[in-house]
């Protein structure tokens, strides 16, 4: 049993950018470090005391790293492998040419670190930093690993993943100030030492599944080129109108109620209402006329859309005939129906032949004035006859029903309901998901 106060022994394969910054780092906490790699360029530089990469401050690093017998390499895995107590998998996962994710230099490594668990004593962790789809840690890491010593995971041995989260050019300052530790596995072993790699950090640690760190990962980095993405194409339509984008943009960052912030985040259901969809449109034919490139900002109604044709094929998929809907208007405590993507979805069903019956405590006729009564009058009359007052209107008639807007009376009413009437959650009502026949939209 390792002491919380001893030093670790660690393996780091791969000495790319991932690989030696985590391995000048741990050596620089204290740790003994061994890095093995395939590049004998790579092991002689760093052997010499010099990054066989280029990034600030990281040549001090690995040459007093180096200097002070904490830091060495090795080419031979077993070597490696027998002389730590923990291993970490930075190696490259490169696009196929397909755009796909390869991960053949994972798998390689697995099984040759795997040879080698063969042959020592139980007990050691080997935690994966590359970033890899969710699925490759159970597909790729655990079968290799064990189909190559001859071991069982979560026995013998423990695996984790811990995604990193460094730049480069500020990989040193990244890794001392993470925004979050986030360990991904089934093994508590693995959990616990991993986390003592970060003991003296304050960021949050987050131990959770090995498939979500897999895709925390990936949420970030896509989210990263959205950002970028949509700062560049508000620039080219401020260009183009003789604004500041700059100065746009300023204002924009102040607010972290709304813009920067987890509002809106949330997977679930289709936007809709009086102002997002009539503003992108206005927006994008903006730039269509001024001949701008916006392809993100003209894909974002298109993806909205998706939303929409994705649970009509899902309700047709699953042979009922006739549904109940709770939810019209475009969000809950409002009876504004326009652009409301249920609507869309109740005319979507009609249009195939499903019979409807809709609920929603906000759209009650006798109450409705003013322009939401024209609205629904004028130009969606045939879904008035389909309203009914209570969610018991669904008893007795659907074979499926759809909830469009998350409320506790929502959550009871589905509660109270026989488990073969099917579910499709689209506002993720709490304490459903393990229901028999209970589908959430995106979870």
């Amino acid at each position: 049993m390792i002491e919380q106060s001893t030093p670790l022994t660690i393996s780091v394969f791969g000495l790319g950018y991932v690989g030696c910054v985590s391995a000048a780092c741990l050596a620089r906490d204290g740790h003994s470090v061994v890095g093995v790699d395939v590049s004998p360029v790579k092991l002689d530089a760093i052997r010499r005391g010099e990054p066989p990469v280029d990034e600030p401050g990281l040549a001090d690093l690995v040459s007093q790293a180096v200097q002070r017998g904490r830091l060495r390499t090795t080419e031979h895995v077993e070597e490696a492998i027998a002389q730590s107590d923990i291993s970490l998998i930075c190696v490259g996962t490169p696009s196929d040419d397909h755009g796909g994710l390869n991960l053949d230099y994972v798998e390689r490594v697995c099984q040759q670190i795997g040879a080698a668990l063969a042959k020592r004593e139980p007990g050691h962790v080997v935690v994966v930093r590359s970033t890899m789809l969710p699925g490759s840690m159970e597909r790729v890491v655990r079968r290799s690993l064990e189909e190559s010593s001859g071991l069982r995971a979560g026995q013998d041995f423990y695996i984790a993943i811990n995604p990193e989260f460094l730049r480069e050019s500020t990989a040193i300052a990244d890794y001392d100030n993470p925004p979050k530790i986030v360990i991904g596995t089934e093994h508590r072993q693995a959990a616990d030492i991993v986390g003592r790699l970060y003991a003296h950090l304050t960021a949050p640690l987050i131990v959770t599944s090995s498939q979500v760190a897999e895709m925390v990962k990936y949420s970030d980095n896509v989210w990263h080129a959205v950002k970028i993405a949509f700062g560049n194409e508000i620039g080219e339509v401020c260009r183009q109108v003789g604004v500041d984008s700059h100065a746009v943009m300023d204002i924009f960052l102040q607010d972290k109620h709304l813009n920067i912030s987890p509002v809106y985040l949330r997977p679930g259901f289709a936007f809709g209402g009086s102002c997002l969809p009539k503003d992108l449109r206005a927006l994008t034919y903006f730039g269509r006329h001024h001949d701008l490139e916006l392809p993100l900002l003209q894909s974002v109604l298109v993806s909205n859309n998706a939303r929409v044709d994705g649970v009509v094929q899902r309700i047709l998929r699953s042979g009922a005939r006739n549904v109940g809907l709770y939810g019209l208007s475009f969000k809950r405590h409002t009876d504004d129906l326009r652009e409301s993507p249920f609507v869309t979805l109740a005319e979507r069903l009609i249009g195939k032949g499903i019979k409807l019956r809709i609920y929603d405590e906000n759209i009650q006729l006798d109450r409705l004035t003013g322009a939401n009564k024209e609205y629904i009058t004028k130009h969606i009359p045939h879904l008035v006859s389909m309203l009914v007052k209570q969610f018991d209107g669904f008893d007795g008639f659907a074979d499926l029903v759809v909830i469009g807007h998350r409320s506790d009376a929502a959550s009871a009413w589905v509660n109270r309901r026989d488990q073969r009437i099917r579910i499709i959650d689209l506002a993720r009502l709490s304490g459903l998901s393990t229901r028999e026949n209970y589908e959430g939209v995106s979870w």
